[in-house]
């Protein structure tokens, strides 16, 4: 293990082995096809939509259809964090992790049906314009906008490229930040010049790849392992040769519980109550009141397309557990003494982290067991997710800030400026996020996912809490959602940086956070602070004077159907020069019957499927894999 010295901060380096396993004719060619066809699509988007208004440059002209916004939803939510860190933490605890993403099947309904409807009345760009004019005042949506630029940094980014680049260490042996840099110049490149349409459409060819790719090395897993009776019986005996001393035995053995979702509520690593509620919490601030994901809703040219866009996602995201979870599990089988190594001397010489090595469960399976051509299309899987990521994080996050901060800096700034600030911000967030690289790999805490889903569960529940009294309770005001999020924040701040400061611990070495601190699952703690918000939110709301209804109608659920003129509580800085004209399917009286048909018979298709994937799919995957191994008998 070596120190080398970047700038500012010591970092550990990755060993390498000096084997680069992309160096042949046939994965350098599906590479530089694939980035040639990923430009074109990217120049073809430029040319092709309107990008000199803000409408067409932030929200792509409203003109998006229903299957690229579903595609880009899936591809803005799965990038190379998802690979690397649902496999690894599949590797070291079963199929729980997968549950992470059938939650998403309810809530992405729910931003349909429920949230986008509103946004689209109350004629916004990002979610802080909404809070402003539903509860005006500048604190709230400033607030709410530095907030998101920070977890952006610090939780989508850092882990995207931190995954990122292990697998591009692991696969091609480059320097991890010669590799980041050059990833994120072509990345920036179109999302600069050609704003969410080519983000979108973009997003819209890597979901393709990404599931064709990873579909292959799916196939070739269960075949090495022999189908999936194999699979369940080799999982619970991958244990690594060397096991220490001193070590308990829980650390390398695979939990009794690996092939259960809902797990024991209070021994359980993912406990059913914290994975059924306290995620929902989580679910609902990403899915409905995130900027990256809500922005391409808003760019829908009616809300049925939206409708259609969720429902699409929503099928797409049945597929994590198999493109995801499943390869994990089986990279510890192939792989116990790299990818379950408990030593930490050992841990250290296969990966660079002494906490354990299961983050390079996935990159190892794809360098290792798929073959010359196939193994250059799936890095080009993961460099497709981490691109689509970054462009939809750098396109969100520079609208963040042009709309909500730098409009308030120069009130009175034209088109042409908005569009300079938007894309010179971009140009500094991938500054900030190549000198936060070193901060990242240092910072390696064994399990990738939980390190994010944990850094969401302190900070995000006040914010969730905020939007949902914001959309469906009248009577919270200004003062309450401001206070609430206040203290909502210094709770979250209290547990979070307590929990950094002790430590976070692994099996081997435990952490010796207090119990009243560290002991509750990040899961449950999400809950009880969704909860303490609400109550603070609503608390000091009735106790100070309410909003007019002339200032709410078409802002929440009970006006949003109202046809009065909305009086707003403050005047907007920055109108665009054409306003929006949706086309909305839906009566404004209500849905209409055959609107209700379309809606009620997707979601019952939607929830029959998540309801007998466990009952068909896996059971094809077992009759499948006997016939297969009875092929080879014969």
């Amino acid at each position: 293990m070596t120190q080398d010295y970047f700038g500012f901060s010591l970092v550990r380096s990755v060993p390498n082995n000096g084997t680069v396993a992309v160096n042949n004719p046939a994965d350098i060619s599906v590479i530089v096809i694939y980035f040639v066809v990923v430009l074109a699509v990217g120049v073809w988007a430029m040319v092709s939509t309107n990008r000199a208004t803000v409408g067409g440059f932030f929200l792509a002209g409203r003109s998006m259809v229903w299957w690229p916004i579903g595609a880009s939803l899936f591809a803005s939510n799965i990038g190379s964090g998802h690979f690397v860190g649902i496999a690894g933490t599949a590797a070291a605890g079963g199929l729980a992790i997968g549950g992470f993403e059938w939650n998403a099947l309810v809530v992405v309904i729910i931003l349909g049906w429920l949230f986008v409807p509103i946004y689209i009345k109350a004629g916004v760009v990002t979610m802080p314009e909404y809070l402003r004019k539903r509860f005006g005042g500048q604190r709230i949506r400033i607030y709410l906008s530095v907030l998101s630029l920070f977890l952006y940094v610090f939780t989508k980014i850092s882990a995207d490229m931190f995954s990122g680049a292990i697998f591009i260490n692991q696969a091609l042996g480059l320097n991890i930040y010669l590799a980041v840099i050059l990833l994120l110049s072509i990345t920036a490149l179109y999302t600069v010049t050609g704003g969410l349409a080519a983000v979108i459409y973009t997003d819209t060819l890597q979901t393709i790849i990404m599931v064709v790719g990873s579909f292959i090395l799916m196939g070739y897993a269960f075949n090495e392992v022999g189908g999936y009776e194999n699979f369940q019986t080799r999982y619970m005996e991958a244990i690594p040769t060397l096991t220490g001393v001193n070590i308990s035995e829980s650390c390398y053995t695979p939990r009794p519980d690996s092939f259960h979702i809902f797990r024991d509520a209070v021994t359980g690593d993912l406990p059913w109550p914290g994975l059924v509620f306290g995620l929902t919490v989580q679910a609902t601030w990403y899915w409905c009141t995130d900027q990256v994901i809500v922005q391409r809703c808003l760019s829908a040219k009616n809300l049925s397309h939206v409708k259609a866009g969720c429902i699409l996602c929503g099928y797409l995201k049945l597929l994590p557990m198999f493109l995801m979870v499943f390869p994990g599990m089986i990279s510890r089988i192939l792989y116990p003494d790299e990818v379950a190594c408990v030593e930490p001397e050992e841990c250290l010489r296969y990966c660079g982290a002494s906490v354990g090595c299961t983050n390079i469960a996935y990159p190892k399976l794809v360098v290792d067991l798929m073959p010359n051509g196939l193994r250059g299309l799936m890095l080009s899987v993961m460099m497709a997710s981490l691109m689509s990521s970054l462009t939809s994080i750098f396109n969100s996050a520079s609208t963040l800030f042009t709309m909500d901060i730098y409009t308030k800096i120069r009130s009175s700034s034209s088109e042409k400026e908005l569009m300079i600030a938007g894309r010179v911000f971009i140009l500094v967030l991938i500054g900030v996020s190549i000198a936060w690289i070193p901060v990242v790999q240092s910072a390696q805490s064994g399990q990738l996912f939980d390190y994010i889903q944990s850094i969401t569960s302190y900070l995000t529940p006040p914010i969730a809490a905020t939007f949902m009294l914001a959309i469906f309770c009248k009577r919270v005001n200004e003062p309450g959602v401001f206070y609430g999020l206040t203290i909502g924040l210094a709770i979250g701040l209290t547990r979070m940086i307590s929990e950094f400061a002790y430590g976070t611990g692994s099996c081997v070495t435990p952490t010796n956070c207090p119990e009243i601190i560290c002991g509750v699952h990040y899961l449950y703690f999400s809950i009880i602070l969704f909860c303490i918000s609400c109550l603070l939110i609503v608390s000091i709301s009735l106790m100070t004077k309410p909003i007019d209804d002339k200032h709410l109608h078409r802002l929440c659920w009970q006006l949003r159907n109202s046809t009065e003129e909305r009086v707003d509580l403050e005047l907007d800085n920055w109108k665009e020069d054409q306003e929006p004209t949706y086309v909305d399917m839906d009566d404004k009286r209500g849905l209409s019957p055959i609107s209700i048909c379309y809606s009620v018979t997707h979601i019952q298709i939607l929830f029959l499927t998540f309801t007998t994937t466990h009952c068909f799919l896996i059971p094809v995957f077992v009759c499948l894999c006997r016939a297969h191994r009875g092929a080879r008998l014969l």
